[in-house]
Protein backbone atom coordinates (compact mmCIF):
# COMPACT_ATOMS: atom_id res chain seq x y z
CA UNK A 1 0.00 0.00 0.00
CA UNK A 2 1.18 3.50 -0.80
CA UNK A 3 -0.26 6.73 0.62
CA UNK A 4 0.21 10.32 -0.49
CA UNK A 5 0.54 12.57 2.57
CA UNK A 6 -0.09 16.31 2.41
CA UNK A 7 1.22 18.38 5.30
CA UNK A 8 -0.34 21.50 6.80
CA UNK A 9 0.40 25.19 6.54
CA UNK A 10 3.95 25.97 7.71
CA UNK A 11 4.33 22.23 8.26
CA UNK A 12 6.79 19.57 7.22
CA UNK A 13 6.60 16.67 4.81
CA UNK A 14 7.81 14.50 7.70
CA UNK A 15 5.07 15.51 10.14
CA UNK A 16 3.17 13.44 12.71
CA UNK A 17 0.93 11.79 10.08
CA UNK A 18 3.95 10.81 8.02
CA UNK A 19 5.65 9.37 11.12
CA UNK A 20 2.52 7.46 12.15
CA UNK A 21 2.20 5.91 8.69
CA UNK A 22 5.88 4.93 8.68
CA UNK A 23 5.45 3.32 12.10
CA UNK A 24 2.65 1.27 10.54
CA UNK A 25 4.96 0.18 7.71
CA UNK A 26 3.13 2.16 5.03
CA UNK A 27 5.01 3.35 1.95
CA UNK A 28 4.43 7.11 1.73
CA UNK A 29 4.92 9.86 -0.80
CA UNK A 30 5.23 13.15 1.06
CA UNK A 31 6.18 16.29 -0.88
CA UNK A 32 7.35 19.42 0.92
CA UNK A 33 5.06 22.32 0.03
CA UNK A 34 5.41 26.07 0.43
CA UNK A 35 1.83 27.27 0.57
CA UNK A 36 2.83 30.95 0.67
CA UNK A 37 4.74 30.88 -2.61
CA UNK A 38 2.02 29.63 -4.97
CA UNK A 39 -1.72 29.75 -5.60
CA UNK A 40 -4.05 27.09 -4.24
CA UNK A 41 -4.90 26.02 -7.80
CA UNK A 42 -1.21 25.57 -8.67
CA UNK A 43 -0.57 23.58 -5.50
CA UNK A 44 -3.52 21.32 -6.31
CA UNK A 45 -2.19 20.87 -9.85
CA UNK A 46 1.26 20.01 -8.48
CA UNK A 47 -0.28 17.41 -6.14
CA UNK A 48 -2.17 15.91 -9.09
CA UNK A 49 1.17 15.46 -10.89
CA UNK A 50 2.75 13.92 -7.79
CA UNK A 51 -0.14 11.47 -7.61
CA UNK A 52 0.10 10.70 -11.35
CA UNK A 53 3.82 9.98 -11.03
CA UNK A 54 3.43 8.04 -7.77
CA UNK A 55 0.20 6.04 -7.86
CA UNK A 56 -1.26 5.74 -4.37
CA UNK A 57 -4.10 3.84 -2.75
CA UNK A 58 -5.12 6.60 -0.36
CA UNK A 59 -4.45 10.21 0.55
CA UNK A 60 -3.77 11.58 4.05
CA UNK A 61 -3.91 15.28 4.84
CA UNK A 62 -3.14 17.25 7.96
CA UNK A 63 -4.76 20.65 8.59
CA UNK A 64 -4.50 22.62 5.32
CA UNK A 65 -3.24 19.42 3.75
CA UNK A 66 -6.66 17.97 4.59
CA UNK A 67 -8.23 20.53 2.26
CA UNK A 68 -6.05 19.43 -0.65
CA UNK A 69 -6.29 15.74 0.27
CA UNK A 70 -10.09 15.85 0.28
CA UNK A 71 -10.25 17.75 -3.03
CA UNK A 72 -7.89 15.22 -4.66
CA UNK A 73 -9.71 12.25 -3.17
CA UNK A 74 -13.02 13.52 -4.55
CA UNK A 75 -11.48 14.08 -8.00
CA UNK A 76 -9.85 10.64 -8.03
CA UNK A 77 -12.58 8.75 -6.16
CA UNK A 78 -10.07 7.65 -3.51
CA UNK A 79 -10.27 7.11 0.24
CA UNK A 80 -8.85 9.86 2.41
CA UNK A 81 -7.85 10.21 6.06
CA UNK A 82 -7.37 13.61 7.65
CA UNK A 83 -6.11 15.01 10.93
CA UNK A 84 -7.70 18.29 12.07
CA UNK A 85 -8.60 19.15 8.49
CA UNK A 86 -8.80 22.83 7.58
CA UNK A 87 -11.63 22.54 5.10
CA UNK A 88 -12.35 26.28 5.10
CA UNK A 89 -8.86 27.79 4.70
CA UNK A 90 -10.35 31.03 3.42
CA UNK A 91 -11.63 31.49 6.98
CA UNK A 92 -8.66 30.21 9.01
CA UNK A 93 -5.50 31.10 7.09
CA UNK A 94 -5.85 34.90 7.33
CA UNK A 95 -5.89 34.46 11.13
CA UNK A 96 -2.50 32.73 10.84
CA UNK A 97 -0.89 35.48 8.79
CA UNK A 98 -1.48 34.04 5.31
CA UNK A 99 -1.09 36.82 2.75
CA UNK A 100 -1.94 34.85 -0.37
CA UNK A 101 -5.11 34.97 -2.43
CA UNK A 102 -7.84 33.16 -0.52
CA UNK A 103 -10.00 33.26 -3.64
CA UNK A 104 -8.25 30.15 -4.92
CA UNK A 105 -9.51 28.18 -1.94
CA UNK A 106 -13.01 29.45 -2.58
CA UNK A 107 -12.81 28.31 -6.20
CA UNK A 108 -11.77 24.78 -5.13
CA UNK A 109 -14.21 24.57 -2.19
CA UNK A 110 -17.37 23.70 -4.25
CA UNK A 111 -15.93 20.24 -5.04
CA UNK A 112 -16.68 19.31 -1.42
CA UNK A 113 -20.37 19.11 -2.36
CA UNK A 114 -19.44 15.93 -4.26
CA UNK A 115 -17.86 14.15 -1.29
CA UNK A 116 -18.55 10.46 -0.77
CA UNK A 117 -19.00 10.64 3.01
CA UNK A 118 -18.04 6.99 3.41
CA UNK A 119 -14.58 7.45 1.86
CA UNK A 120 -13.47 10.13 4.32
CA UNK A 121 -12.17 9.69 7.86
CA UNK A 122 -10.98 12.38 10.26
CA UNK A 123 -9.17 12.51 13.57
CA UNK A 124 -10.18 15.70 15.35
CA UNK A 125 -8.62 17.30 18.39
CA UNK A 126 -11.32 18.16 20.92
CA UNK A 127 -9.26 21.16 22.04
CA UNK A 128 -7.98 22.25 18.63
CA UNK A 129 -6.80 25.81 19.21
CA UNK A 130 -6.47 26.65 15.48
CA UNK A 131 -9.50 25.26 13.66
CA UNK A 132 -12.82 26.23 15.20
CA UNK A 133 -15.03 24.85 12.43
CA UNK A 134 -14.82 21.09 12.87
CA UNK A 135 -18.61 21.02 13.09
CA UNK A 136 -18.54 21.60 9.32
CA UNK A 137 -16.18 18.64 8.89
CA UNK A 138 -18.37 16.39 11.02
CA UNK A 139 -21.41 17.35 8.93
CA UNK A 140 -19.93 16.43 5.56
CA UNK A 141 -18.28 13.14 6.53
CA UNK A 142 -19.62 10.09 8.30
CA UNK A 143 -16.53 8.68 10.08
CA UNK A 144 -14.44 10.56 12.58
CA UNK A 145 -12.91 10.22 15.99
CA UNK A 146 -12.59 13.07 18.44
CA UNK A 147 -9.56 13.01 20.72
CA UNK A 148 -10.92 14.85 23.79
CA UNK A 149 -7.64 16.46 24.88
CA UNK A 150 -6.15 16.66 21.38
CA UNK A 151 -4.85 19.99 20.15
CA UNK A 152 -4.19 21.05 16.55
CA UNK A 153 -0.80 19.39 16.38
CA UNK A 154 -0.98 15.85 15.09
CA UNK A 155 1.50 14.88 17.80
CA UNK A 156 -1.33 15.30 20.35
CA UNK A 157 -3.70 12.94 18.50
CA UNK A 158 -2.09 9.46 18.69
CA UNK A 159 -2.40 9.20 14.91
CA UNK A 160 -0.72 5.80 14.76
CA UNK A 161 -3.58 4.30 16.81
CA UNK A 162 -6.38 5.99 14.85
CA UNK A 163 -4.83 5.46 11.42
CA UNK A 164 -4.23 1.77 12.21
CA UNK A 165 -7.86 1.38 13.24
CA UNK A 166 -9.11 3.02 10.05
CA UNK A 167 -6.71 1.18 7.76
CA UNK A 168 -7.70 -2.15 9.32
CA UNK A 169 -11.38 -1.26 9.05
CA UNK A 170 -10.89 -0.69 5.33
CA UNK A 171 -8.69 -3.80 5.05
CA UNK A 172 -5.78 -1.77 3.71
CA UNK A 173 -3.20 -3.34 6.03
Amino acid sequence: MRILTVHGYMGSAENAAYEALHALGVDTVSPQLDYDSDTPENILEYLRKVLDENPCDMIVGTSLGGFYALALAIERDMPVMTANPCLMPFLHLPRLGYKGDIGGFMRIFPIFSQVDRNKVYAVIGGKDEIIDAHDFTMNIISRYDIVPDGLHSGRTLNLEYYFRKELERGSYI
